[in-house]
Parts: C-alpha cells; sequence; structure tokens
C-alpha cells in the first residue's frame, strides 16, 4: 500500500551507467510504462492502493508539499511553508496562478475545502486522521494557508506530502475515479479498464519548462515474462517496477536497456489477523517468527535482492531500530512455542495470497513450506486483487496474506484497532502518541524506536524484507528515478535522448 523515506541508501547498480549523461533534456515523445497492477481507481484520496499513487501522483494530481527524486519535501502547490516554535501552527505559501485541468483556479479557499473533506466524518479518504489533527483552517488571503493543529503532530509534513493531500477541483471532483483532474503536468486522457491509462502534456502547467513528454501511457501487465517480452519486443519502454529480479541480470547482458536497483519502501510481511485464532495467541505469532528463514525467503523468492527487516519500518528511514535478531530462525524455539501456546501437533490454516503480485505467491509458498516443519499446514489460496481489497483489507476476511506496504511512515496503523490485522495494543498506541508528540530528534528517536520494539516483540505480522526497487528501462530513457523515496512514478522530467 503507499509512499516515502528522507534519506535514500543506494543498494545495487546492476549494469554499468555509460547512459548517464549531463545533456540538455529534450521535449516530445510518447513513454509507454509497464506495471503489474491496474489500480482500483484513479482517486488517491479514496484508497490506500499504492497502485493508484503510482499512475496519477505527481503526474495528473499534486498537493501542496511533493518529495524528489532524492527524497526530499520540496514546494508542490505550496512555493514554501513554515511551522511556529510549538509545532502547532503551519503556515503554507501558494503557488499563484495554478489552474486545475478543467480551468477551475486552485488558491486557499480550495484547498481548505480539500483538507476539511478529508477529515469530513463519512470520508473515503484511507487515512482521515491525518486531517482530523487539524483543528483550525484559516485563509488569510487566497495565497496563504494557516493550519492549526489541535496538538504536535510530528509527521504532519510526512503526510502532506502523501497522495492521501492531493488537491481536487471543487467541479467535478465527483468522477475524480473514473476521470481524475489535477494540477499536474499530465492530464488525463483516456482508462481503458483492463489495459491502460493515457496521460498528455499538460500545456498550461505552473511550471512552462515542464514536463518533457508528450504523452505517457501506463500499461498494465501481470505476468513478469510478459512484461520482459513486451520490453524486448518493444511494446513497452520501462518496467516501471520489475517484480521477477531473477529476470533483471538477463535484461541488463542487453545493450538496448538498462536495470537500476535502487531503494524502496516497501515492507513484505506476513500480515496476520491478530483476532482469529489461533493467531489471535501470542506465542503462535512468536513461533512463526522463529520458524522462517528470512535470508532464505530473499534467496529463494528475490534471487537475493532484499534486505532482512524485523519490524515494520524501512532500514532507511531515520529513526530505524534494527529488530533483526529478535527472531532468528530457531525452529526448536519455534515448536517449543507451539506446544507452550496449546498447539504441539500444530494445525491447519489459510493464506490468501494476491495473485497480482508475484513475489507475494512465491514468499507464500516459501513460508508455508516453512512453517510445514512446525506443523503449521497452510492451505494456500491465490485471489484476484479487487477479491483481496474488499474481503482482506475491507473485510477483514483472512487468517494469513502477503503483501508489501510501501509507506516508510506507516507504523502509525498498528495504533488503529481497526486496520485489517486487527493489533490492539494500549502499550503500542502510548508509544507511538508520545513519538507524534516528541520536541526534538532523540525524543522521536526515542519512541519511534519503541514503537518498533513493540510491534516486532509482539510479532503482530511476520516482518519479512525490504524490496529493492527494480526498474528495466530503454537505455535512451532519461530522467527515471533510481530510487522510489515515494511510490509514485513521478514522469515529471523524464525524456528521451535522440
Amino acid at each position: 500500500m503507499k509512499r516515502f523515506v528522507f534519506f535514500i541508501l543506494m543498494l545495487v547498480l546492476i549494469a554499468p551507467a555509460p547512459w548517464v549523461s549531463a545533456a540538455t533534456p529534450q521535449k516530445g515523445g510518447s513513454l509507454t510504462i509497464c506495471v503489474g497492477d491496474e489500480p482500483p481507481g484513479l482517486d488517491p484520496t479514496a484508497s490506500a492502493s499504492s497502485a493508484i499513487d503510482r499512475v496519477v501522483y505527481a503526474n495528473i494530481m499534486e498537493g501542496l508539499i511533493k518529495v524528489d527524486r532524492n527524497g526530499q519535501f520540496v514546494p508542490g502547490l505550496a512555493t514554501s511553508w513554515n511551522a511556529s516554535p510549538d509545532g502547532k501552527v503551519y503556515m503554507f505559501y501558494l503557488r499563484q496562478g495554478v489552474t486545475f485541468h478543467n480551468g477551475e483556479p486552485f488558491n486557499a479557499q480550495v484547498a481548505k475545502w480539500n483538507l476539511e473533506r478529508s477529515a469530513a466524518q463519512g470520508t473515503k479518504n484511507a487515512h482521515p486522521e491525518f486531517f482530523r489533527v487539524i483543528e483550525k483552517i484559516e485563509t488569510p488571503d487566497d495565497n496563504t494557508l494557516k493550519l492549526t493543529l489541535k496538538v504536535v503532530d510530528a509527521l504532519f509534513i510526512v503526510h502532506m506530502a502523501e497522495g492521501d493531500a492531493v488537491m481536487l477541483p471543487m467541479k467535478g471532483f465527483e468522477n475524480t475515479a473514473a476521470a481524475p483532474i489535477g494540477t499536474g503536468p499530465f492530464k488525463f486522457a483516456k482508462w481503458n479498464r483492463g489495459d491502460s491509462v493515457e496521460m498528455v502534456r499538460n500545456e498550461n502547467y505552473w511550471n512552462p519548462r515542464l514536463p518533457y513528454l508528450d504523452k505517457v501511457t501506463y500499461r498494465f501487465i501481470k505476468d513478469v515474462s510478459a512484461q520482459v517480452a513486451a520490453l524486448k519486443a518493444g511494446d513497452v519502454d520501462i518496467i516501471g517496477w520489475l517484480l521477477a529480479p531473477e529476470l533483471a541480470a538477463d535484461i541488463a547482458k542487453d545493450k538496448r536497456f538498462k536495470v537500476f536497483a535502487g531503494a524502496s519502501t516497501s515492507e513484505v510481511i506476513m500480515s496476520t489477523n491478530n483476532k482469529v485464532k489461533p493467531f489471535n495467541n501470542k506465542l503462535v505469532r512468536q513461533a512463526m517468527a522463529y520458524a522462517i528463514d528470512r535470508q532464505t525467503v530473499i534467496d529463494l523468492v528475490m534471487s537475493g535482492y532484499g534486505t532482512v527487516i524485523g519490524s515494520h519500518w524501512p532500514p532507511v528511514t531515520p529513526y530505524y531500530k534494527d529488530m533483526t535478531g529478535r527472531f532468528p530462525h530457531d525452529l526448536k524455539k519455534a515448536k517449543e512455542l507451539m506446544a507452550k501456546a496449546g498447539y504441539p501437533n500444530g494445525f491447519e490454516a489459510t493464506i490468501k495470497l494476491p495473485a497480482i503480485y508475484a513475489y507475494a505467491r512465491r514468499a507464500g509458498e516459501v513460508i508455508a513450506d516453512m512453517l510445514g516443519q512446525i506443523g503449521i499446514k497452510l492451505k494456500i489460496e491465490v485471489v484476484e486483487w479487487g477479491y483481496w481489497l474488499d474481503r482482506v483489507f475491507k473485510q477483514k476476511d483472512f487468517e494469513l496474506s502477503m503483501i508489501g506496504h510501501a509507506e516508510a511512515w506507516d507504523i502509525g496503523i498498528y495504533a488503529n484497532p481497526n486496520y485489517y490485522f486487527q493489533y490492539d495494543s494500549q502499550e503500542f498506541r502510548d508509544a507511538y502518541d508520545k513519538a507524534l508528540k516528541a520536541p526534538n530528534k532523540a525524543e522521536k528517536a526515542k519512541w519511534f524506536g519503541r514503537c518498533q520494539e513493540i510491534v516486532a516483540e509482539d510479532a503482530v505480522n511476520g516482518f519479512l524484507f525490504l524490496t529493492p526497487a527494480l526498474s528495466a528501462m530503454k537505455v535512451e530513457l532519461m530522467g527515471w528515478w533510481q530510487d522510489y523515496p515515494t511510490i509514485a512514478m513521478d514522469c515529471t522530467a523524464v525524456w528521451w535522448k535522440k
């Protein structure tokens, strides 16, 4: 599901870099990007699906703040911002002369309406808590927005730079999921359901130098072999996220292409329903944690690409605490905990794997074999993405699943007992509250670190690995991000070297 980090760790660059050039970007041309998952809709304010942000965020729709390729927070629809010494009052100074693709002007009143809409009762926004921290919204003039928070929120700027906080027009927003209207460098053109989303250059973009491309098309191809075949045949120009790392080296050998392996923020976890027996028993969850050999999972599922994690926090993010040593692979200890929990002979359960993600299917199969060694017999059920979103994520109708959580700062989901893995811990909520109200970096490190300790100790989910940001493209393509400090695939400054 979504977003980003402050500091970026470069992992591996598979091929050498003769394509790096100081040449002046050239305008023109079309780009076809292959991604594996089709979004359930095109409104990032109405769903937690990262597939939406990958297509529309920063391309069609923008927020007050955005994240650049280095993971820094930079101006978006706000040219600048500042906070009061007590951290409760934020001033945003908005860009002048900006219009939505339908001609509606963007100003402070529109921004106010968007923030109020996202915080309202009954909102479709997946994270209304991002906005309900705002106590008062004032608009001193058309280009100034003053936000007073109820409490200090250490992640407020982080959230304002996420897809949940993009600005919609007050007229025509009702149809955003099918035909999004934004202020971005590209305008929505067409959604060919089951195949692609097309967007074209916004000739009235507030930055007249951008974008460089005339047209961008996102093609949805689920099968990884078909993705690679489409790239080699010239049907697509880039695989935006190569989910078959075993194919990366072969692509890099072809002089027509280059492959990037940068940093991502996506933690792959074995999602666990903490309210369903026997997974409501912490001893069972801890036993599973001991039974899983994470490095072997990486080797078998990701061809060795990836980083072992022990909690829900990307290692490349500030305040990371290394919890990878808490549950080393130990079958003897796992079996002891199973017996102590009352399951000396194990039990049967079902793991629902989203068909759209090859890594999830492969990881599920590997995990099933590992858990089988301590008597847990898993039935593997591969489900379609729409089913997963509805039954697993929304209705919480599952025991185990497998998914990547792409939001770098999303450990706060563990403070929500209604989130899909239904973890309910007052200890965690207290620690997270202290982290959000921490007055300085040392206190933030202390309490965000404590949050990581708690979810690791409780083995809330099976914390497995951080995925690399693998992308494969034609050598002539310039300006693509090597690292993915946000889940968006920002095409604003991408260009073709002719």
